[in-house]
């Protein structure tokens, strides 16, 4: 009987769910267009940077220097006049600018060391640091080579053989589209379990719920199984059709084995969805809990930056975390083609943890609706 209600109250949801168009469109953006604007938009390194040169020489070595800053990593330079330059970098139209200063050639071949003026919009953070040191090389390389008159090619004593494993290309986009999808399933599960709950309390329908003959452990297990499986399906077909099919990054490990990771890991993340939701009197102030927890999970479970390079207190306290062993686990499988044998302790790990949180969250759901 009790398996029947639980079965029976997550259809409900899952009817709920179908008429909210707002919740339906936020599942289809987040696993559709925000995973591939997220992978694609943000360069990690430089790229097409918009980069103008007032070249008050006019001189050979000043047109070499024009001449090196090629694609992919700089557009074709404008050249400009220093009347030009304040104002373009105000409006946002280039990222760097150089001034080349007169008789540059000049000083450079008699030794007085002259300067070039770099500015740099420092607003761009993601290309003004990486290309301010690549424009420094160029400088310096270029104007080594005219007073050489030869390009100088370095023999090293030793020669490093580079052997990229599970990204041969270096695409970013590999690394990016998967760690979106994860960084979804963590987001959307939270949401949609906590927002059933404030939407049936807001609608008052939890007063009928508790009028049935149905017990607080049912209705919270109906909204984590239905929630979850929405989750589940959602992101399933963000990694065959967005990741695989669009994006065309190769997944390297078992599909189904991944999806079995994901499970425990919502199996968690609904119960905090269904705890957070006991706390928030309105979709406003369980928004404002969301920022509270989520932003910390996704920056510090180790998807965006390695858990090795933060310090040892966080690495030890994002342990409890369910999102720290699901991106170890994810990037097991789906990365590398790990198997059960190498991720079975991230498995485990998720199903302390959510049966933890499960508990937890069912104590206090108990409580929250007593206090009705």
């Amino acid at each position: 009987m009790r398996l029947k209600n639980i079965y029976r109250l997550g259809k409900k949801e899952l009817w709920s769910l179908v008429r909210d168009p707002i919740l339906l469109f936020l599942i289809a953006f987040a696993f559709t267009v925000s995973v591939y604007t997220a992978a694609t938009a943000m360069p990690d390194t430089l790229n097409e940077a918009p980069i103008a040169i007032v070249d008050e020489d006019q001189s050979p070595l000043s047109q070499r220097i024009i001449d090196a800053f090629q694609q992919p990593y700089f557009l074709p330079p404008k050249q400009i006049t220093r009347a030009e330059m304040d104002r373009r970098m105000d409006s946002g139209l280039d990222t760097f600018a150089l001034d080349i200063p007169p008789d540059f050639q000049r000083d450079v071949l008699a030794g007085r060391g002259p300067t070039i003026q770099l500015n740099v919009d420092a607003t761009r953070v993601s290309q003004a640091f990486t290309g301010s040191s690549y424009v420094q090389t160029i400088v310096s390389d270029e104007v080594q080579t005219f007073v050489q008159r030869y390009r100088e090619s370095t023999t090293m004593p030793v020669e490093l053989v580079d052997r990229v494993r599970f990204n041969p290309t270096l695409n970013k986009t590999y690394f990016g589209a998967v760690i979106q999808v994860i960084d979804q399933i963590t987001m959307l599960s939270i949401v949609l379990t906590g927002a059933a709950l404030i939407r049936e309390r807001e609608r008052g329908t939890i007063e009928h719920l508790l009028a049935m003959p149905v017990t607080p452990l049912e209705i919270m297990s109906s909204k984590v199984w239905s929630m979850g499986l929405v989750v589940l399906l959602a992101s399933t077909l963000s990694l065959v059709f967005v990741v695989q099919g669009l994006m065309a990054v190769p997944i390297e490990g078992s599909l189904l084995l991944f999806l079995g990771g994901a499970a425990m890991h919502l199996f968690a993340t609904t119960s905090m969805g269904i705890f957070m939701g006991t706390f928030a009197r309105s979709m406003q102030q369980f928004g404002l809990l969301i920022m509270l927890v989520l932003i910390p999970l996704q920056m510090l479970s180790g998807g965006l930056t390695p858990r090795e390079s933060m310090p040892e207190a966080i690495q030890h306290i994002m342990l409890t975390a369910p999102t720290t062993h699901f991106v170890m686990l994810a990037q097991g499988i789906l990365y590398r083609g790990a198997n059960l044998s190498i991720v079975w302790p991230q498995f485990a790990a998720l199903a302390l943890i959510g049966t933890i949180f499960f508990g937890v969250s069912h104590a206090r759901f108990r409580i929250a609706i007593g206090q009705m």
